[in-house]
């Protein structure tokens, strides 16, 4: 362990940010890996000179406001993760770095306003609903506003469908085969609520009882990623009394980010008195298409009917599902399942759409040139449409295919597999 970071000064995280800061070899295998450095082109927006960046700022080398717009760059894909031959567990260094510096940030009194409205209405659906639909009134006089705000503009669908209520027991269909519980998300409560009703019907039809437990609240993965770690440690402790784990065969996620924010507690609460806790409910979490794989393993799903015609599906690789879960078969394989499905490669699948949580929000410029370079790369394929497992990547793709003209449609992957059992494709 590299004895020039102060450890002990850092609190339960300094451990983990040091063991991390000491596997990276600087080898330069994450450089093509990052959109940041694909875009740029600059070594401090890399992962090697962001980890560089950040062991300088611990040891009181380089003061953080130097190494701030860089960090502050990075999305947090996990690409690196992926690309590394040395296993730097760099997104658990990133995230206890941002954690660490965040309340010693010097931020304009407008960046702590958009700070506190994006973690107060994210993890409300209600409020976030609400939001969404006064946005709707507000599209027309988007020329006259200024970029902070133009940029959630253009991410909101066409149509803010009304939220639905969902229940909190679903019984299984036929014979059991398994009981779950199922976290419903917050933003995609309110953007796309066909993912949670598309989610308990397929389960349903696949002999799983659904429980959503009433207490849940958000994973805190946008808190977290963000550096509120006050914020985020208050929405795990509510997680963790919300969900038994003891209680289910699986806890289940059709939300990628939110899939890897419940899987990353253990890190969370590292050091804590609930670190047990966290660990035994992160083992349980599973994304839904695991889950479904999983199912299609032991006896089968329900067979699906077959596509009116062949129908070319491009999928797309959530990081938080490829990079930060290690999922990319199970999606694909479920899908391959339709009769009449044609799945099309992507170009440059592995890079990031550009969403990352909060990131279109905070860093809007670089997060639509990487939203346009996905939509171009998937036009390429000349998709009849597109398939993804995470609200963010939804919502990303959806408004750069609508700005480049295109009707071609993103569904989840969940959504496709419902159409197909109700022979909608």
């Amino acid at each position: 362990m590299n004895n020039d970071i102060p450890v002990q000064a850092l609190g339960p995280q300094g451990e983990i940010m040091a063991h991390a800061v000491d596997a990276c070899v600087h080898c330069g295998f994450c450089l093509p890996a990052c959109p940041t450095y694909t875009l740029l082109g600059d070594e401090m927006d890399s992962p090697r000179g962001r980890i560089v960046l950040m062991k300088e700022v611990l040891e009181g080398h380089l003061p953080l406001a130097d190494a701030a717009p860089h960090l502050d760059r990075c999305l947090g894909c996990m690409g690196c993760v992926t690309a590394c031959p040395s296993g730097v567990a760099y997104g658990e260094l990133i995230t206890s770095f941002r954690g660490w510096s965040e309340p010693q940030r010097e931020r304009t009194p407008l960046d702590k306003a958009k700070r506190y409205v994006i973690l107060k209405a994210l993890p409300a659906p209600k409020l976030f609903s609400v939001a969404a639909r006064l946005g709707q009134y507000a599209k027309p006089l988007r020329p006259a506003l200024p970029t902070a705000l133009k940029s959630p503009l253009d991410l909101l669908p066409e149509h803010v469908p009304p939220m639905v209520s969902l229940p909190e027991y679903t019984p299984a269909q036929g014979k059991q085969r398994a009981c779950v519980a199922l976290l419903i998300g917050c933003a995609q409560q309110a953007l796309a609520p066909n993912f949670n009703v598309a989610t308990l019907r397929v389960l349903a039809r696949n002999g799983v009882e659904v429980v959503i437990p009433p207490g849940q609240n958000c994973c805190g993965a946008a808190a977290l990623h963000t550096g509120a770690r006050a914020e985020a440690l208050r929405l795990v402790r509510g997680n963790l009394a919300a969900f038994d784990p003891a209680q289910y065969d699986a806890i289940v996620s059709n939300a990628a980010g939110c899939g890897a924010g419940l899987q990353e507690y253990p890190e969370v609460m590292h050091g804590l008195s609930e670190e047990a806790a966290a660990r035994a409910l992160a083992d349980k979490v599973m994304d839904i298409s695991t889950f479904l794989a999983r199912l299609s393993e032991d006896g089968g799903l329900e067979p699906f009917m077959p596509t009116r015609q062949p129908l070319r599906i491009a999928y797309h690789d959530a990081c938080h599902l490829a990079h930060a879960q290690g999922i990319r078969a199970e999606p694909r394989a479920l899908l391959e399942q339709i009769p009449g499905v044609v799945l099309v490669n992507i170009p440059e699948g592995e890079l990031c759409c550009g969403s990352a949580g909060t990131y279109n929000l905070e860093q809007p410029d670089l997060a639509a040139a990487l939203g346009a370079r996905k939509a171009e790369h998937i036009l390429s394929a000349r998709p009849d449409m597109v398939a993804s497992g995470n609200i963010g990547c939804h919502t990303q793709i959806q408004s750069h295919l609508r700005q480049q003209g295109s009707p071609v449609p993103i569904y989840h992957t969940i959504e496709i597999l419902d159409m197909a059992y109700r022979g909608e494709l």
